[in-house]
């Protein structure tokens, strides 16, 4: 079975008993508690896509000055797969978002915020086509929300934290990395190119933009005038877009119209291009 499963080990907060979404854990947070915040003050958060569109939207930055100011990135896998983590205070692990008042982004606050005290967990059996959710507990010995009198089942209370709504939108890409890892060798080491793409796909969506209304992108894939303005207006669905044009570059699954012998004929270029640069060195 292969799995995007957290490390547990015996020091480890994390209780490693699967939850489903009808089970129900003790935990309550709120602005009384002793220990409020305190999660805030040594963070270590991965973002997803759909947490850089929606922090980027929040603080009216473009995609390329939030991943300046706010975030940090780092490899998710042996071959270099790009991820991002949100950037903390300057000498600290203190969340770069918090404030004397509480979260400063608070309705736009990251996934794995939400989640908290929850963990998710993606599964794919061998031979399925598809993964399966299930969820931990996370026990930190500051954290005193595990003694609040109240309990709830994990359904109720990803819907109180709007989790539903980011999972729906991160699903796919949570997909392709677990598709990614899965397929480990068969797949291969990903080009530079590959790696550039996956990053402006996954996290710079201006540049994404920028990327498929040029004439070289038109010139290998069709889109109607009709779709080409939906994604110059709708960050949401350029996103998605963006997770198609991921699946078709990284595992060849034809999802967005090809033109007939169009990457043919980019590869021929580029051949060409590289062979003269090859002759121009050689002089």
């Amino acid at each position: 079975m292969n799995q995007d499963l957290p490390h547990i080990t015996a020091s480890s907060p994390i209780t490693p008993i699967r939850l489903d979404l009808g089970d129900s854990f003790q935990f309550s947070c709120h602005r009384d508690i002793a220990c409020f915040n305190k999660c805030c003050q040594s963070i270590d958060i991965q973002l997803t896509p759909y947490d850089v569109l929606r922090l980027t939207k929040r603080l009216g930055l473009n995609s390329r000055e939030f991943l300046f100011r706010h975030t940090v990135p780092f490899e998710m896998d042996g071959h270099g797969v790009p991820g991002l983590k949100l950037r903390t205070q300057d000498e600290t692990t203190q969340c770069g978002f918090l404030t004397e008042d509480g979260c400063g982004v608070y309705e736009d606050r990251p996934t794995a915020c939400r989640y908290y005290a929850l963990g998710l967990m993606a599964m794919r059996k061998k031979d399925s086509a598809t993964d399966e959710d299930s969820y931990f507990v996370v026990k930190e010995d500051h954290c005193l929300g595990h003694l609040e009198p109240h309990t709830q089942t994990v359904s109720e209370y990803r819907q109180s934290q709007g989790v539903d709504v980011y999972d729906d939108l991160n699903r796919e890409w949570r997909q392709i990395i677990l598709k990614k890892r899965s397929c480990g060798p068969t797949v291969g080491k990903p080009s530079d190119r590959s790696l550039q793409l996956f990053f402006l796909a996954s996290y710079d969506l201006d540049g994404f933009r920028d990327f498929i209304n040029t004439p070289s992108f038109h010139e290998v894939y069709e889109i109607s005038p009709d779709e080409q303005e939906r994604l110059r207006q709708d960050d949401t669905a350029l996103m998605r877009f963006g997770f198609q044009f991921l699946k078709q570059s990284l595992f060849g699954e034809t999802i967005i119209p090809e033109r007939p012998g169009a990457l043919e004929k980019r590869l021929l270029r580029r051949e060409e291009r590289l062979r003269l640069h090859e002759q121009e060195a050689a002089r």
